[in-house]
């Protein structure tokens, strides 16, 4: 034990020195990897151990002199080398607790200690002359830890290799800054989870040899959470100026035409705005801006208003009528009731089934989102079936798409008189094999199918409604006869990265549905008398579960 009298180590910081010794030893590239990012799925982690490897441990420890240091640190079995100046940490540090950088004299000693596999590691310690008036801040970083972390070394780092590490573990854990330390041409990137389930963990670094100075730049903007929920905050800005382009029909003209004044006159805008709109648009993705030229993107060719599938109705109903709805969240939240209603003066459907021009935008903003029935007849098997009977169908995509890829098969599509008249083109070249019936599904359906079809449906509705409308099918379809549900369906557990998650809010805003679970499918299916089989993922985050009668 080293007398009181000659301790330059504080007593807190000894044992927090020992503590990250013992965590090098438990630990290897694999458990270290497993322990800081649980969630990060197996074959990523092995990809990243393949180019990173566990390097070291850090600590920031507080003596009030350097002299002496590196003999008690020897004491304790730490064969330290030089020190070297710190450069990030001390500029953290800095910004932390509002002192002059010039006031902060921060080093970095480095020992060697081997894993628990006895491959070589390093604990880093950060070393800050903490002098009587600076005490405050050894007391907080002893409370918080935020400069301790475990790191990563990439192996042969290079920009393409760097950025793809980076982005896999920032899907994972929030970026929590990081710099360039010119003394050892080190490049380094802090991701932290204060979630954690080992406190030990909850900062990881990934240190690369080199600089690499716009991939900092954007981690270190990724660390400010402000500067992110400004981004957030702004989604309704980025919404507008889609629909304003889909209104414009700039997309359109963007395809013969790339300069601002001729985009200007096909437009009849004021060439200075639209190019302001046009730079905004480019930071979105939705155009390409090359100087003086403007291009399109694969994203703004999805906003053509000439090609099949466009989702410029959705465009347009986005930054319409379900931008109206979505300004009374609020009361929605508050009341548990649609606000399309509080906006408009009536349901979402009624509303829609008054006026022609906004239900053929509507219809048209359903066929925007189509191509998630792109999967239905390569994981569904209707060789068995006679006739399929598409509830509430709208249009007849997805009723089209199964009697194309079945040619034996008919069809049978029930859905309001507004609705069967939008589908009648779509179907027209399948007239021979379909037959449009107008009904309310909430109190009968066709009795002759083999496969009935739900799709987009129940999510409209609240729960008694869907039990409604699932009682109204088992008890019209024959006995052997299955139903299948497409919908988006929500995790069963965290916030996983789901169109479900932010489609369960526009559904209690704009019609009073809600997004829900598998197990709550599952429960509501057998409610009515049904059997889930199975189900399938389908593009667009949409999946298709298959219900047998019981």
């Amino acid at each position: 034990m080293i007398p009181t009298t000659t301790r330059i180590i504080a007593a807190a910081d000894l044992g927090r020195l020992t503590a990250a010794i013992s965590l090098i030893g438990r630990h290897d590239t694999h458990s270290a990897l497993a322990a800081a990012v649980p969630s990060l799925p197996a074959d990523q982690r092995a990809a990243v151990t393949r180019h990173a490897a566990l390097d070291h441990a850090a600590l920031l420890i507080f003596p009030e002199t350097l002299v002496g240091l590196t003999d008690e640190l020897a004491r304790l079995g730490l064969e330290v080398g030089t020190m070297t100046p710190s450069v990030v940490v001390r500029e953290r540090l800095s910004a932390r607790y509002s002192v002059p950088v010039a006031d902060l004299k921060v080093g970095i000693l480095r020992a060697p200690v081997p894993d628990r596999n006895g491959w070589p590691c390093e604990l880093e310690i950060f070393v800050m002359v903490t002098p009587p008036e600076l005490a405050h801040i050894a007391e907080d970083e002893r409370r918080h830890e935020h400069e301790n972390h475990v790191a990563l070394a990439v192996r042969r780092p290079d920009p393409v290799l760097l950025r793809g590490l980076r982005t896999m573990i920032a899907g994972v854990r929030r970026c929590d800054g990081g710099g360039y330390n010119r003394y050892e041409n080190n490049s380094v990137f802090y991701f932290r989870d204060a979630h954690c389930a080992d406190p030990a963990f909850r900062r990881l670094e990934l240190i690369a040899t080199g600089r690499f100075a716009q991939l900092q730049a954007s981690h270190q903007r990724e660390s400010c959470a402000g500067t992110e929920l400004l981004r957030l905050m702004t989604g309704a800005w980025a919404t507008q100026a889609i629909a304003t382009a889909a209104e414009l029909r700039l997309l359109d003209h963007l395809v013969t035409i790339t300069d601002l004044e001729g985009l200007a006159s096909a437009t009849g805008c004021e060439p200075p705005s639209l190019a302001r709109l046009l730079r905004y648009l480019g930071s979105l993705g939705v155009v390409r801006v090359c100087g003086e030229r403007y291009d399109l993107t694969d994203l703004g060719e999805l906003l053509r208003s000439d090609l099949t599938g466009s989702m410029r109705p959705l465009a347009l109903m986005y930054g319409g009528p379900f931008y109206r709805s979505f300004a009374e969240l609020t009361e929605a939240v508050r009341s548990g009731e649609e606000s399309y209603a509080k906006a408009f003066g009536a349901h979402h459907f009624a509303h829609m089934a008054t006026d022609p021009a906004l239900a053929e935008l509507f219809h048209g903003s359903m066929a925007a989102s189509n191509a998630m029935f792109t999967g239905v007849t390569k994981v569904v098997d209707f060789s068995g079936a006679r006739t399929v009977v598409d509830v509430a169908g709208g249009n007849g995509e997805l009723l089209s798409r199964v009697l194309h890829a079945n040619p034996a098969l008919r069809g049978v599509l029930l859905d309001l008189p507004n609705a069967l008249a939008a589908a009648e083109p779509r179907l027209a070249d399948l007239a021979d094999r379909v037959s449009l019936v107008p009904g309310d599904f909430t109190e009968a359906v066709p009795g002759a199918g083999d496969v009935y079809l739900l799709s987009r449906v129940l999510h409209d509705w609240d729960d008694e409604q869907c039990r409604t409308i699932l009682a109204t099918c088992a008890r019209n379809m024959p006995a052997h006869a299955e139903i299948l549900v497409i919908e988006r369906l929500l995790p069963e557990t965290g916030g996983a990265d789901s169109l479900a998650i932010p489609w369960d809010i526009h559904m209690l805003c704009n019609t009073g549905g809600r997004e829900r679970t598998e197990a709550h499918y599952r429960a509501l299916l057998a409610e009515a008398g049904f059997e889930l089989v199975e189900t399938h993922a389908l593009p667009l985050d949409a999946h298709v579960m298959r219900a047998r009668l019981l």
